[in-house]
């Protein structure tokens, strides 16, 4: 329409030109002035004043930071968000994830790399689809990069990808980790040199189907309310790194009195998002509560467990998936995590956020945060993400 109205002004003018030099009159008015054309919308991202820190990174959509220091530097291994354009459901179909880009930074609050694709899922044998939450480790000068990602037959396993270098690129081991399931990989290494891997997690990763303790896809129920909910496992790696040393052991959360948390208990049992910290000889097994949103943590005297719930670290974010870790940095205990702020609250579109450091009582357990102070605490599922802009290109 602006077009037609700019061509329509200027015939008009010519057209007066025209005739004005034709009579000899008086020179004719100036022509009217040419409107602007309309600027591009800017971002529609939420309100920085209702969150308690900022995007780490705003170059591409990440979630599900697994933090860790590297030779003095600190790398952060995210998941890689997309717009698949696939609707939203409980099992977790629009996160269609398909690579993995390393972040880093020399110091807490510092300038922030994101790098080139560590792994692509098409570089991954035996996968079809969904790499989610990823994490990593080092060991005699190699890195380890760990994924879940569904196999050809829609199964989801976790793989092992070795390189040389902490942001890799990496190259997948032809097969799957032998016994690994679900999804969620967290891997601790321990004072004494030893690595395991915790994992696991309801709904779309498939936990629910291992319940018996064999693989059985057809049954997706979960345990009834007044029975132990479904528990995350842990396996120690082998000297390989790219192989466990032992079949997964459930991971037990139990409450004060001993007894394993209810399936009902949704405000405390495990749905996702295994981490394993250590700090003055304790054990921290934090996790993601899922459809209560809450990242929620136990306390143990091994990394096999038991371990006690003690209460909450991170109240619900903005966005449905509450996905964390919690590493040390120049002796602070700092907490990594996402939400959708970027996207105001486009479940599938997340951002790492910057930090947050923890602070601990004197009988070890950790202070709650709340990171965002908006009103909502889940964002709606059927939001969509409409792009004001192309997105610049990834470093």
């Amino acid at each position: 329409m602006q077009r037609h109205i700019l061509v329509a002004a200027t015939s008009i003018a010519t057209t007066t030109l025209f005739l004005g030099a034709c009579a000899k009159k008086e020179a004719p008015p100036p022509p009217p002035p040419v409107a602007e054309e309309a600027k591009p919308a800017e971002p529609t991202g939420a309100d920085p004043a209702k969150f308690l820190t900022q995007p780490l990174v705003s170059e591409i959509f990440s979630a599900d930071p697994s933090a860790h220091v590297f030779n003095g530097k600190i790398y952060v291994y995210p998941s890689h968000d997309f717009d698949s354009g696939i609707p939203s459901d409980d099992l977790g179909n629009q996160y269609a994830m398909k690579d993995y880009q390393v972040l880093s930074m020399d110091s807490i609050g510092g300038a922030v790399t994101v790098h080139p694709v560590a792994l692509d899922i098409k570089d991954v044998p035996w996968a079809s689809e969904k790499m989610w939450a990823p994490d990593a480790a080092e060991k005699g000068g190699k890195y380890y990069l760990y994924f879940p990602v569904k196999d050809k037959e829609g199964t989801f396993k976790i793989g092992a990808a070795v390189g040389d270098a902490p942001e890799g690129p990496f190259k997948a081991q032809p097969e799957a980790i032998k016994n690994s399931f679900s999804m969620d990989p967290a891997v601790f290494k321990d004072d004494d040199g030893k690595y395991y891997m915790y994992f696991g997690g309801l709904w779309g990763g498939q936990l629910q189907h291992y319940k018996n303790g064999k693989h059985t896809p057809q049954d997706d129920s979960q345990p009834a309310d007044d029975k132990p909910a479904l528990l995350p496992k842990v396996a120690r790696l082998d000297d390989s790194m790219v192989e466990f040393a032992e079949k997964p052991k459930d991971v037990k959360i139990v409450d004060e009195k001993g007894k394993l948390l209810l399936s009902g208990d949704h405000d405390r049992r495990f749905f996702e998002a295994s981490w394993m910290h250590k700090y003055k000889g304790n054990y921290y097994f934090s996790y993601s509560t899922g459809d209560t949103h809450f990242i929620s943590y136990a306390m143990g005297k091994s990394p096999y467990g038991p371990f006690t719930y003690k209460g909450h670290i991170l109240m619900p974010v903005l966005g449905w998936t509450n996905h964390h870790s919690i590493v040390d940095v120049g002796g602070k205990t700092y907490l990594f995590y996402h939400d959708t702020q970027i996207s105001n609250g486009v479940n599938h579109l997340r951002n790492v956020k910057q930090p947050i450091e923890l602070t601990y009582n004197e009988d070890g357990t950790i202070q709650p945060v709340d990171a965002y102070l908006g009103d909502s605490i889940a964002a709606d599922t059927n939001a969509k993400w409409v792009d004001p802009a192309p997105a610049a290109p990834a470093n």
